[in-house]
């Protein structure tokens, strides 16, 4: 499929009709999704044949292009039943087969069913910090080829920096640079949008931990 067929797809999907702010729930727009699981698959062939698992998946997007990608297995796993409805919907509309868990991510055992590769648009601490790094570090425990997530790049030194010593990555590297358009949603939004630079990383969990 080409960067242009995938994006277009994801651009017709529902997203958060009413977003919760507790849990920095921000849509995974078409533009970055799109390159995020492109450039997974092309550049490392990380998703076509692979289980993936989409961390927060919120309304599914992430999950959705991995599906679109022929992943031979997408889990989409969120705390959310509300956003799990809508990714259910987004798939069912796209007529793709996607298993969606109702969990907090931490309290969910994947030995059971072993995951190649995990996507996510994580929290960035904002509400609650240190959610980026929790998030982060169970993709790590979880995925045995590589984890794929956006952080701000403002964090970039500190992401690198946890990546590697704290939540025992092997690798971490900044793919590129993008610009997060992030939509007026919330009330103290003051501003019809705002463009955020974040980094898409790849890292590689150690496979002796």
């Amino acid at each position: 499929m080409k960067l242009k067929q995938l994006e277009g797809l994801l651009g017709g999907l529902t997203q958060f009709p009413n977003p919760k702010l507790e849990l920095e729930q921000y849509p995974t727009g078409p533009h970055i999704a799109s390159r995020m699981l492109y450039t997974a698959e092309n550049s490392f062939d990380d998703i076509t044949g692979k289980v993936v698992a989409d961390f927060g998946c919120g309304c599914g997007t992430l999950a959705v292009a991995s599906a679109l990608l022929d992943a031979e297995h997408v889990l989409g796993i969120d705390i959310d039943p509300q956003s799990l409805e809508l990714a259910q919907e987004n798939a069912a509309d796209l007529e793709l087969d996607i298993d969606l868990i109702w969990s907090d991510i931490k309290s969910l055992n994947f030995k059971v069913l072993p995951v190649d590769t995990v996507v996510m648009n994580p929290p960035f601490g904002t509400r609650k910090r240190g959610a980026d790094m929790e998030f982060l570090a169970m993709g790590l425990k979880v995925a045995s080829k590589a984890v794929y997530s956006l952080h701000k790049t403002s964090t970039r030194e500190h992401i690198k920096r946890m990546a590697l010593r704290g939540c025992n990555a092997i690798s971490a590297e900044v793919l590129c640079e993008l610009r997060y358009d992030l939509p007026h949603m919330y009330k103290f939004h003051n501003k019809k949008e705002v463009d955020i630079a974040v980094d898409l990383w790849r890292f590689v969990p150690n496979a002796r931990r």
